[in-house]
Order: structure tokens, then sequence, then C-alpha cells
């Protein structure tokens, strides 16, 4: 299974990488990239890190009702899972970040994953609500909104069935249960029903109104910074867009990035990047250079900082093996 996922991940960057380049000048391509002021990537990074200590903050804020842990003790943990995200396949960074702080602090893994799942709910509607928001002044073509709608329908059941499930624990633990004993061997169906308990016990945050409000304005910031750090870049660039097109950039290329692909989003990031700034008048070779650099300056600071954070708590590539495995014994 975990082949296949990798083949699939590599055939769909392959396939981006293609549609990426096809058509490019070269020689316009490299002309773009050695005429950029990359003075500009220091305060780009800077811009990123403040959208880090939010995610941290936030993270901190839906770990609460399970434990309470610092923000200086959350901050590598969280920095560490990122860079896992851009080395290994998967998302399995998420995992490992779940990993790494039952090292540290004792949590459980199922609890703390189902923390993650709903950072990647938030984080998805805000994309949605970053498209809505931003057709009226950058339309797209009607394929892509259609698409938008799909992931509309998705990310709003997703949303629907946790706070059910949030406000209902008992009764879904109950279902759970009848299922796993009818249906299960009755040594999975206990394991099943330890992880399904620690699991539910990570969406404590749903059932206030007030904790809710919270996670949905710190995600509303975390992306309104993270398309800082593009505007802050496209000014190294000899070219201009309004901030609502990298608003509707920023929500097209991270939906974009939860298909199968390659360790570090190669093609997936990309390819609807380039496609937006064209849709805008912007050249294929200022586009593609911008998003170019744009993608390795996300990729590569949180990354080696991660490594570095990684050989402070004596970990090692093995750890993520170990991660899984934890996940699946917990």
């Amino acid at each position: 299974m975990k082949k296949l996922r990798l083949w699939i991940g590599l055939i769909i960057s392959a396939v981006c990488l293609y549609i990426a380049f096809q058509g490019l000048n070269f020689a316009d391509f490299w002309t773009v990239v050695q005429s950029v002021n990359y003075w500009w990537i220091i305060p780009a990074v800077a811009v990123y890190t403040i959208a880090v200590v939010i995610r941290t903050w936030r993270w901190q804020a839906m770990l609460r009702p399970i434990a309470a842990v610092s923000m200086r003790r959350l901050w590598p943990v969280v920095v560490i899972g990122y860079m896992g995200n851009n080395v290994y396949p998967a998302r399995a960074g998420e995992v490992l970040r779940s990993y790494v702080l039952r090292r540290r602090e004792g949590i459980s893994m199922s609890a703390s994953l189902a923390t993650v799942v709903l950072e990647r709910l938030f984080d998805g509607l805000i994309m949605l609500l970053f498209v809505f928001v931003t057709l009226p002044f950058a339309p797209l073509p009607a394929v892509y909104t259609q698409i938008v709608t799909v992931f509309s329908v998705v990310f709003g059941v997703a949303l629907l069935f946790f706070l059910v499930l949030a406000s209902r624990p008992a009764q879904f633990l109950r279902v759970w249960q009848w299922v796993a004993t009818r249906f299960l061997p009755a040594r999975f169906a206990s394991i099943g029903s330890d992880i399904v308990t620690k699991f539910v016990s990570g969406l404590q945050s749903l059932k206030s109104p007030r904790e809710m409000l919270v996670i949905f304005a710190s995600s509303a910031l975390i992306w309104l910074t993270e398309t800082g750090k593009y505007w802050v870049i496209m000014q190294g660039f000899p070219f201009h867009v309004d901030f609502t097109v990298l608003m509707l950039m920023t929500a097209v290329v991270n939906l974009a990035t939860t298909l199968p692909s390659t360790p570090g989003y190669a093609g997936t990031f990309d390819v609807p990047g380039i496609l937006v700034l064209q849709r805008y008048g912007i050249g294929q070779a200022i586009a593609t250079g911008y998003t170019l650099v744009l993608h390795v300056a996300l990729w590569l600071p949180i990354t080696l900082l991660g490594a570095w954070y990684m050989l402070r708590e004596q970990m090692s590539w093995d750890d993520f093996g170990r991660a899984v495995d934890a996940r699946q014994g917990e």
C-alpha cells in the first residue's frame, strides 16, 4: 500500500511538473531567476515564521482540553512536523508531530492526531473562504469553480461530522463498540475502541463555541500572514498583482497539495500557482520563476530548522517509522 501511494504521488507530481514546464522558454526563465532581488526572501521568511508561531498558538489552544503545554515546548514539535511533511510522503510529518509530542509530554497520539485533523479541516475551510471572498475581484474559470464547490461539500460534511462526534461522544462510542464487537476480531475491537476513545477526546475544543471561534480566527490570521509572505517575495520580481490574487493563489496551491505527490509537494504546489498567475496576465517565465522561488523559500528554512530540532531531540530518520508503528500500536 505504501509503495502504491508513493507511485501515485510520483506520477501526479510528474504530470504536474510536465504541465508547469510545457512551453516554457528556459532562456527567459533563467533571465528572470537571475534578475530577482533575493534580499526580499529575508523579510518573507520572517513573515512565515510569524505564521508558524500563530500555528503553534492555535495548536496549544486545541490541546488545552487534553493537557496544558507551553508555547516554548510546542514550538519545536510543530517545526519538526512541518519538516517531516517536507521530506516524507503522505504528510507523515503530522504523525511524527504527534509522536514527538507523546515523547515530550506524554499525550496520546490518537488524541493529538485528532487536533491535527481539525487543524487541516479549518485550514481547508479558510482556503475555501479565501476563494469565495476573492472571486468577485479575481474570477476563476468555470471548471475551477466546480472543483472548489466539490471541496466545499467535502470540508463542510467533515466539519459537521466532527461537530456531531464532539457533541455526542458517548453515543458515537456505543455505536463504534456495537460495530467493532460484531465485525472485528476481539483483539482488534479492543485496540480500536481505545484508539477511538482517545481520538474523540482530542475533539473537545469543538464543544465550546468560544474555542471554535478562536480556532477559526487564528486559522484566518495564519493564512493571511502566509499570503503576506507571497506578497513580500513578489516585491523582488518584475510584476505586481493585487493582494486578492495572491489570496486566491494561496488557496488554490494549498488545496492542490492535498493531492498525493512527492515529498515537498513537487508539482502539486507549483502548477496551480503558475496557472493562477498566468490567468491574471503574468508571463509564463515570470510566473514560473516566482512560484519556484516561493516554493523553495517556504520549504527550505522550516526544513533546516526542523532538522536541527530533530538532532537536538536526539532523533533520527528511523523515528519516522517508529512514529507510524507507535500510532498503529497505541
